[in-house]
């Protein structure tokens, strides 16, 4: 396996972790959503970027951010369906605020 390409970020999430309310903690599973994941949801449903667009920014292919999302709206969907915490920490990534 080839190392992961370097993905760059823009936004730092303000906030690490999310948990459901209507749950205890020591009953709560959780999923780790990634950095180049949060960034990426973040370029395309909140920026409305393109893919195309969203990959430039993140210095990564388009077929590679495709790869991403799935995986990202993956685990966001299951936390929502299955009361689950979500986790933003890890990936490959550099934190670039002046990035274009």
């Amino acid at each position: 396996m080839r190392p992961k390409k370097k993905r760059w970020i823009r936004c730092s999430p303000k906030e690490r972790c999310f948990r459901p309310r209507c749950k205890a903690v020591n009953e709560l599973d959780g999923v780790v959503l990634s950095l180049d994941e949060f960034e990426a949801m973040r370029l395309m449903h909140l920026e409305g970027l393109t893919q195309e667009e969203a990959a430039q920014k993140m210095g990564i292919h388009r077929s590679t951010i495709s790869r991403i999302l799935k995986s990202a709206h993956r685990k966001v969907a299951d936390a929502l369906v299955n009361v689950k915490a979500i986790r933003i920490e890890g990936g490959s990534c550099d934190i670039d605020y002046n990035r274009r």
